[in-house]
């Protein structure tokens, strides 16, 4: 990448601007007024008046609720055009749009009636008789009969009353006593629990009245049809016009708005940016070619990688392309993301300068934009590598890496068949449904799923917590994985714990050598031994040596069985030589050595090889989990025994016969649970069988929903975690902008 500056007279300055967004390839720095005698530049004039138009064609869009399936051709918007249509368009659109608010309004006003006039039609009384008189009160409200008529028995100041009930709604008729003051039937009723309801103002019957609101509600609602249908009609003709005008006024609007990125003085303009290098001399050629002498374009300095993945920044004197002798940087920034490894901040070693001597005012020493690129397989999983940070253009871009390891550890952690292809449906829906990031969630969801199925396989075609091999009651056709849930396969469990350790030992591996790698590129090989060395020869020695046989005593059997487990019997390992865990100890010595040499601080952290590895150790303890909830699920479902008089493995009842046949076999069988469904006897069918078999279903419905979402939130959560924090902290930092061209690529405009 290469960064450019553009100095020109603020005449020229649309005709500049003109010219870099068609060739589309400038990203702008904004300038930050750190330079005195320089201020970011306004916008163009008739900038507010585009922002304007956009706004009501936006504001159109959504009442019409126009989306891309809805536009038609490509075509030229003349924009003596676009503001007469855009007027007729908004005053057809505003009057419908108001009437169909005033029409909802209205229904809704005679629907809040009929609601309160419900009361009254249950109650069954004319409303002008609730009201009116000179000689008794009234009171009508939500109350229970018998409360009522137990406050009034004993009221004093009141000579007589009567009491209607309709449904839960009372009316109360009162004549209060000589003397009484106004309102005694309501003091009378403090005690009560009553909800007191005003008597609409009506002669006709509550259900005449309903009736007649009923009516009128229709009406309103025919009226609304019929307004919604013109609204249809509009946004059928108007939809292509609304698309283009929109893409028109975005663009005329970034056009006018260009100069807030600018520095800028009463008479000239400086804009500063980064373009891919084999397109700096092009873009010089269309400015020149739209003002002539009236722009200077100069290339100030240049960042680029050799083919080795090095990267550096060198000065370009001349304002011309720089010598051949390096990679130009191609905005699309290869495979492994327009970076290599390392970090380019203001630490680093390499400066950049500028180009020129002065006449002219730098932005600031901004890292070029980042274009990342990893395909269509690894592509969708750059989601998860922007969740911590976009990479910096210096830095490795972490993606590939995620997309081998994200997927195998999910899928180690869930393990299941069935849970696999619901993963992956799950995938393939968001996958084919939507665009953008629900998109990028479904693919990654895809792979999830299929390294889920795999696994599930391995664990002996594990299928909802259930072994599709045990077709019969210790029937196993080939050599299975157990997940160490059941007495038989313990030692399974153990040997997972081995596993994830040695996973998580390689994936910090790839770290520290990226990490050396990165530093001996930036800087130096003693930088290297420093940084990234170190933590190697102390990873490596520390477990080199917990895998030896050197000083076995507290070191656990099953460290080396887990090997030939782990392999079905095809490893056998028994340990490093005592030899090896001696030149472990001295690896651990020397990474010591070279960290308090160039890292003293770092010394505090120096058992963190062993402490983060043992933390990958969760991923066996999310397979656990995940599969005891499984079995827990499945055993209050449908019941479950072990095998080999209590020293075997699980195995599902599912049916009342199946349960019996267990139960009559008690030296070989050992019955953990009976389960639900197996309370349901085909034989003798009766109420209570049923509902267990349905209540068994329902369960094993629901916990196997449930611990599908668990498994996204567990093992995706401790997944993601694993990369940002034990993998990333090695040797990533993040923090790189996107590569955003000044520009925009037309969709449903044309070119004039």
């Amino acid at each position: 990448m290469s960064k450019v500056s553009v100095t020109g007279s603020k005449r020229v300055i649309d005709d500049v601007i003109e010219a870099a967004y068609d060739h589309h390839s400038l990203h702008v720095t904004d300038y930050d007024e750190r330079y005195e005698g320089f201020e970011p530049g306004a916008s163009l004039d008739g900038a507010e008046d585009v922002n304007e138009r956009l706004v009501t064609v936006r504001s159109l869009e959504s009442i019409l609720d126009v989306d891309d399936a809805d536009v038609d051709p490509a075509r030229a918007l003349d924009d003596e055009d676009l503001a007469a249509e855009l007027d007729d368009v908004r005053e057809r659109v505003n009057e419908l749009n108001d009437r169909r608010d005033e029409l909802r309004t209205q229904i809704r006003d005679r629907q809040e009636e009929i609601d309160r006039m419900e009361p009254f039609a249950d109650l069954g009384i004319a409303l002008d008789l609730l009201g009116g008189y000179d000689s008794l009160e009234v009171v009508v409200g939500e109350a229970k009969p018998d409360a009522v008529e137990g406050a009034l028995a004993g009221a004093e100041g009141i000579d007589a009353y009567e009491v209607f009930a309709g449904g839960d709604v009372v009316a109360v008729f009162a004549k209060p006593a000589a003397g009484a003051d106004e309102g005694v039937l309501q003091d009378s009723l403090v005690g009560v629990d009553i909800a007191l309801l005003d008597v609409p103002d009506a002669e006709a019957s509550p259900s005449e009245y309903v009736a007649e609101l009923e009516a009128e509600q229709a009406d309103l609602r025919d009226d609304l049809v019929a307004v919604e249908s013109e609204l249809s009609d509009v946004k059928s003709e108007a939809a292509g016009f609304l698309l283009r005008a929109e893409e028109q006024l975005t663009i005329e609007a970034e056009k006018k708005q260009a100069p807030l990125s600018f520095a800028t003085t009463e008479n000239a303009f400086i804009a500063e940016g980064w373009v891919p290098t084999e397109t700096f001399s092009d873009l010089e050629a269309a400015i020149t070619d739209a003002v002539g002498d009236h722009a200077e374009v100069e290339e100030l300095e240049r960042a680029s990688f050799t083919p080795d993945g090095d990267h550096h920044t060198e000065a370009v004197a001349d304002g011309g392309s720089a010598g051949g002798d390096t990679a130009a940087a191609s905005g699309d920034a290869d495979a492994n993301t327009a970076a290599a490894s390392g970090d380019a901040d203001a630490t680093d070693e390499t400066e950049r300068e500028a180009a020129t001597d002065g006449g002219h005012a730098p932005h600031g020493s901004d890292d070029p934009p980042v274009v990342q690129n990893n395909g269509s397989a690894a592509g969708p999983f750059e989601l998860l590598v922007k969740g911590f940070g976009r990479p910096k253009y210096a830095e490795f871009d972490p993606t590939l890496l995620v997309f081998l390891t994200f997927p195998l550890m999910f899928g180690f952690m869930i393990g299941d068949v069935g849970y696999g292809v619901l993963y992956a449906a799950i995938g393939y829906f968001l996958y084919s449904r939507y665009e953008g990031t629900f998109r990028e969630l479904g693919a990654v969801a895809l792979w999830a799923g299929g390294f889920t199925i795999l696994f599930g396989i391995y664990f002996g075609i594990d299928v909802f917590g259930y072994h599709a091999y045990q077709l019969l009651p210790g029937d196993v056709h080939w050599p299975v994985a157990g997940k160490g849930l059941s007495p038989a396969d313990i030692d399974w469990a153990l040997s997972f714990l081995v596993a994830s350790v040695l996973f998580g030992l390689a994936h910090l591996n790839v770290g520290h050598v990226l990490s050396f790698v990165s530093n001996y590129q930036q800087h130096d090989l003693k930088h290297a031994l420093y940084e990234g060395g170190s933590w190697l020869l102390i990873l490596n020695g520390a477990w080199i040596w917990i895998f030896s046989q050197h000083l076995p005593g507290p070191k656990p059997e099953f460290l080396f069985e887990s090997f030939s487990i782990l392999t079905f019997g095809a490893v056998s390992f028994a340990g490093f030589p005592v030899a090896v865990g001696y030149a472990a100890l001295a690896a651990i010595l020397a990474g010591v050595v070279l960290l308090a040499i160039g890292e003293p601080p770092e010394l505090a952290e120096v058992l963190s090889p062993i402490v983060n590895v043992i933390s990958y150790a969760r991923i066996m303890a999310v397979l656990l989990a995940k599969g005891g909830m499984a079995l827990a699920v499945n055993l209050l479902a449908f019941g479950a025994y072990i095998d080999e008089s209590g020293e075997g493995s699980f195995h599902f009842i599912f049916s009342a016969d199946y349960l019996e046949y267990v139960q009559s076999h008690p030296g070989d069988y050992e019955l953990v649970f009976a389960g639900m469904t197996t309370a349901f006897d085909p034989a003798s069918v009766g109420a209570v069988g049923v509902l267990a078999l349905v209540g068994g279903i329902l369960v094993a419905v629901v916990g196997h929903i449930v611990v599908l979402a668990l498994g996204i939130t567990s093992a995706g959560i401790q997944a993601v975690r694993l990369e940002y924090v034990e993998f990333f902290g090695n040797f990533y930092e993040g923090g790189g902008d996107a590569y955003l061209p000044f520009g925009y690529d037309r969709e449903y405009t044309a070119d004039e």
